[in-house]
């Protein structure tokens, strides 16, 4: 009888697109969500954790850039159900916003108007990684449903602006860009552009390429089309030269204060009615904004602001980093958008037949993590635990005693749970914990009721000095009665400015 083959072993790798992350870098992520949970909250938001898993039918065709209702998603079908036929489709969320559509529409009657909430966790996209593009990452967005008012989304970006500042951002080194997809409704109308005129569809893709072929790129693609990098020819929308000059007027229409912005606006709708009221909405917006304290320092309306018009109903705003970091060429770039949001009073209507106003806003807490990172300003939190040293494995109830006061009185403490027959060993373990103390009591220190306690942090200094001269009056290690020992560690983290 052959020998049956053993089954190969799993490869020990992390499905593409998704990343492990580990200690500092997971306390660093929960720092900042605590941050900006404490600004969501101070401006009246409840927090909501609504199921990772949706229903395919839930979700609906709201994922961004995709033609289909179940592309760009994790999806799968249950199990057939009794009686024939497969059961329903589920997929993993790709954002907090269409769950919230689905939770609000659920449970409306329980839930007060305008509901305010806040949410926070991961999301999946099915789609192509790339270098710093995952399938999975974290969102934490705050949304108002239910308030049609302009109030409530001049008081997202104020907190967006606020978050920001909270999390590091420097006043200066972030702007919130402010537009409104009325404006662009009544440029299109002034253009004799209606919503059933397959045009328009048309124009709102090529406007969403402003950000990446700039004015010159979207002239060329509103007209006969253009030669991409690549060398390809994208057909153009097929607009002459006057009939494409209110889109440009109106991408281009940012002038050096938000009140010159506004009358350039207002000149590109015409007559439009829905424009006008776009304008006076971003007008609104500005004075109430204004009343608060935030210039156009801090937020500033730009009609440049075109990513995701096709989705949102009115205003949208998205917040940028305007500081430098240099690419992987050693280039200096700005580090771009960390977060956007808008008013989107059509998600709801899906569930409930009934047009529903809400706006909000999405936090890519990755990017933004990421930023603070390349600013130096995340260098993650390297203080390991005090290590507890095993000098007697029959002492071991001595030992865990130790790390009990230690943790009571408030700190990482632990103690080493490997084999303890090498001193050397234990020492190299708290090197790679970054531990700043370590602790011994051995049959002699235990015998003269004192332990020693060694401050790693500083032992590691004088190693790398030439001469330990200066570090004479600063040993690396101490000994102290046993009762002193926690009073010892708190004051030593202390001098580490732990």
């Amino acid at each position: 009888m052959a020998k049956q083959k053993k089954p190969p072993r799993p490869r020990a790798v992390t499905p593409k697109g998704f990343r492990d992350y580990f200690g500092a870098e997971v306390e660093g992520r929960a720092e900042m969500l605590r941050q900006i949970a404490g600004v969501y909250h101070r401006y009246g938001f409840e927090a909501l954790e609504s199921s990772a898993v949706e229903t395919v039918e839930a979700l609906g065709k709201f994922l961004p850039d995709v033609d289909r209702p179940n592309e760009g998603v994790f999806a799968w079908q249950e199990a057939e159900v009794p009686g024939g036929g497969g059961g329903d489709w589920l997929a993993l969320r790709y954002d907090l916003t269409a769950p919230l559509a689905r939770v609000y529409a659920q449970h409306r009657q329980e839930l007060p108007t305008p509901y305010r909430r806040y949410a926070m966790g991961p999301v999946w996209r099915n789609e192509k990684p790339g270098p710093g593009r995952f399938r999975q990452f974290y969102q934490c967005d705050a949304d108002t449903v239910g308030s049609g008012s302009v109030a409530a989304d001049a008081e997202i970006c104020a907190m967006l602006a606020d978050t920001l500042e909270a999390v590091g951002i420097a006043r200066g080194d972030y702007v919130v860009r402010v537009n409104n997809r009325k404006v662009l409704n009544g440029v299109l109308e002034a253009m004799g552009l209606g919503d059933d005129d397959e045009r328009s569809a048309a124009v709102m893709r090529t406007i969403d390429k402003f950000d990446k072929v700039g004015e010159a790129g979207v002239r060329e693609l509103l007209g006969r089309g253009r030669r991409d990098a690549s060398g390809a020819y994208i057909d153009g929308v097929g607009l002459s030269d006057e009939q494409a000059k209110p889109v440009l007027n109106f991408l281009t229409a940012k002038c050096g204060d938000n009140a010159a912005t506004l009358l350039k606006l207002r000149a590109t709708v015409d007559d439009s009615a829905i424009g006008i009221e776009g304008v006076a909405e971003l007008q609104e917006m500005e004075q109430l904004l204004g009343a608060q304290g935030y210039g156009p320092d801090r937020i500033v309306i730009d009609p440049s602001v075109v990513r995701g018009l096709g989705y949102y109903t009115g205003p949208v705003f998205e917040a940028e980093l305007t500081f430098e970091i240099p690419d992987d060429t050693g280039r200096p770039r700005q580090f771009g958008s960390v977060a956007g949001g808008g008013r989107y009073d059509d998600l709801v209507k899906r569930f409930t037949g009934q047009e529903v106003p809400a706006t909000g806003v999405s936090i890519g807490v990755d990017r933004l993590l990421a930023a603070l990172h390349a600013r130096g300003q995340m260098q993650g939190d390297s203080h390991g635990p005090v290590i507890v040293t095993v000098m007697d494995r029959d002492r071991m109830a001595d030992y865990q005693a130790m790390a009990g006061e230690l943790r009571r009185a408030g700190l990482r403490a632990e103690v080493y749970l490997g084999n303890p027959k090498s001193f050397g060993n234990q020492l190299k373990y708290a090197d790679k914990r970054q531990s700043p103390v370590a602790i011994i009591e051995g049959a002699e220190e235990k015998a003269n009721g004192i332990v020693q306690i060694k401050d790693l942090v500083l032992g590691a200094q004088i190693a790398e000095t030439a001469s330990v001269e200066e570090w004479k009056d600063r040993p690396s290690q101490v000994a102290v009665p046993r009762d002193q020992m926690v009073a010892k560690v708190q004051e030593i983290l202390a001098g580490q400015g732990r």
